[in-house]
């Protein structure tokens, strides 16, 4: 899934209206589809106390146990309910992957912003980001883990920092495509403050381009959130986490492969939700993205 940069200056200062919003995805299923598989993860994840056991409750005497009535997906290799241990490693993977997003979406729109507008910091502030888009996001991760230990705030900077550089890269050309329109220049000819400019006429342009790269960044983050607890230096170990269940059951593929396929599953089909959701607002923002296809 990518984005063109020729669609990244659509129409500057339309609203959008909820209306339109829902009458719009009415019309893209794709945005319906992973949005109402995005939020049925996100429900199941949260009322997990209400309908799943104690995801740390270990009973060596139904070690590998098949599923039966009282553990759904069977046990671990500790005698851990396989069920509880997935929708609460929910919890996990949808936190880091949303406030990453979140955190990647609102530096690397100030920073591209800044890089875009005010062009005597561009050179510098670009040469940052790219020497972070050079250094491999595990390897990143890892090195800032390590310095700290393992811990969720952690990790979640460390899934963060290397998803800046590409929201602050697209941000930049946004603002360098807007900022050389008629409005933009007729309204800082007019003597309209900087504030304003850039709040009426330049943020406005990012939003579209925005929600589809935070879809994006989302969707890595998450699947690089597994990736670190798989290696070890995720998560701690007591906390249940689709990577950390991975790693620890699969030496007992054969015997209790649920152990594997379900985390595995649950990991797939989230990172499917958030990779059609943004198909989706592409399609919505960008018609002729979807004609071309």
């Amino acid at each position: 899934m990518t984005l063109s940069s020729a669609n990244i200056g659509a129409a500057p200062n339309t609203p959008l209206r909820l209306s339109n919003i829902f009458r719009l995805a009415r019309r893209h299923p794709l945005v319906l589809i992973g949005g109402g598989l995005l939020l049925l993860l996100i429900i199941l994840a949260l009322a997990a106390p209400f309908y799943a056991g104690d995801p740390r409750s270990m009973d060596p005497f139904v070690r590998l146990q098949p599923p039966s009535a009282e553990h759904w997906l069977g046990t671990d290799n500790l005698g851990r309910d396989v069920f509880a241990r997935t929708v609460y490693g929910a919890r996990i993977s949808l936190m880091v992957g949303l406030v990453s997003a979140l955190l990647a979406t609102c530096a690397g729109l100030l920073i591209g912003v800044v890089a875009g507008y005010v062009r005597r910091v561009d050179n510098v502030i670009m040469r940052v980001m790219d020497a972070l888009m050079s250094t491999p996001t595990i390897l990143l991760a890892i090195a800032l883990i390590s310095l700290t230990g393992p811990g969720i705030a952690i990790l979640i900077v460390a899934v963060t920092l290397p998803q800046m550089p590409s929201v602050a890269r697209l941000v930049r050309s946004v603002v360098l495509s807007v900022r050389e329109r008629p409005y933009v220049e007729a309204a800082v000819c007019g003597g309209a403050r900087l504030p304003k400019v850039l709040w009426r006429h330049i943020l406005p342009s990012t939003v579209p381009p925005l929600m589809v790269q935070s879809a994006i960044v989302c969707a890595d983050a998450i699947m690089t959130e597994a990736g670190l607890s798989f290696l070890g230096v995720g998560v701690p170990p007591e906390i249940p986490s689709w990577g950390n269940m991975i790693s620890s059951s699969r030496v007992y593929l054969a015997s209790a492969p649920l152990t594997i396929f379900a985390p595995g599953i649950f990991l797939a089909v989230t990172v499917l939700a958030v990779n059609l959701l943004g198909d989706g607002l592409r399609d919505l923002f960008d018609p002729r993205a979807k004609r071309r296809r």
